[in-house]
């Protein structure tokens, strides 16, 4: 009979454990100072809202409305890798960020419009628009990219009328140069500093085969997102959702072929009228 009271006793205090963990609500960066943020990973999480939130924000069509402190958050990266021979097609291998402790977009704005066909369009004009990372592959190779969404313009599906669970914004931005102008390579070549060429005869540097390597460019590439909105808070005009990216690696300035990255994540953002 003791075992018994024990075993129950034992088993009531684990399952209050379980419950309390359980209901307590994920923690935040909101309100909280630069010292009770620093080193606890707050930093590069995004706000998020009741998983139950529903329903729509209608707007009007005389209205403007912007998007304030919207955030993405990636949780997954993959790069896309050629297959061994021609049998084998490309792929997407999934990798991990090994650069910063922070990769998340954050504080980015911009206007919110609606257009003569019901559709919603989103301008991204302001904030921290971009994170340099570096993906590294189960293989050892690593993939520099800057995560971006400069100068995002992203429409969403006729009729809509407004932000619902269902919304889907889509769009391309800017992939700027992951290298300054400042950079300069293992042997010293740079767009701005640094030598033209590294080698000894100059008589050979129009060879094809260094002329990418030789002439440094600041590049700057497309890439294109898709953000799909599940839950909206109609009260406080908060939203979140789930995004999906691609856009180019970092080329080194022109002189090797950038690859396919495809960035997912989630996102929040907050809409209120202009």
């Amino acid at each position: 009979m003791r075992y018994r009271a024990f075993i129950a006793t034992l088993l009531a205090f684990c399952l209050s454990v379980f419950i309390t963990a359980c209901s307590e609500t994920p923690e935040t960066k909101e309100g909280k100072t630069y010292e009770e943020i620093v080193n606890t990973g707050l930093a590069n999480s995004c706000p998020t809202i009741e998983a139950t939130a529903r329903g729509a924000i209608p707007f009007g069509t005389d209205e403007s409305y912007t998007i304030q402190n919207l955030c993405l958050q990636p949780t997954n990266f993959a790069v896309k890798v050629e297959g061994e021979n021609r049998r084998q097609n490309s792929q997407f291998v999934p990798g991990k960020v090994v650069t910063r402790y922070t990769s998340s977009i954050d504080s980015v704005s911009g206007s919110l419009s609606v257009n003569e066909d019901g559709s919603l369009t989103f301008k991204e004009e302001d904030g921290f628009d971009f994170q340099a990372v570096t993906v590294l592959l189960p293989g050892g190779e690593q993939f520099p990219t800057l995560f971006s969404i400069k100068g995002l313009v992203a429409t969403s599906q006729p009729g809509a009328n407004g932000i619902s669970s269902s919304t889907d914004l889509k769009g391309e931005f800017n992939v700027p140069s992951y290298r300054t102008a400042n950079f300069l390579d293992p042997k010293s070549r740079g767009l701005t500093t640094g030598y033209e060429n590294a080698i000894g005869l100059p008589g050979s540097t129009d060879a094809d085969e260094l002329v990418r390597e030789n002439k440094k460019r600041f590049l700057s590439e497309k890439g294109n997102i898709s953000l799909q909105v599940t839950n909206v808070n109609i009260e406080s005009g908060e939203v979140t959702g789930n995004f999906e990216s691609f856009q180019p690696s970092e080329s080194d300035m022109g002189s090797k072929k950038p690859s396919d990255v495809r960035i997912r994540g989630v996102f929040y953002a907050r809409v209120v009228p202009a």
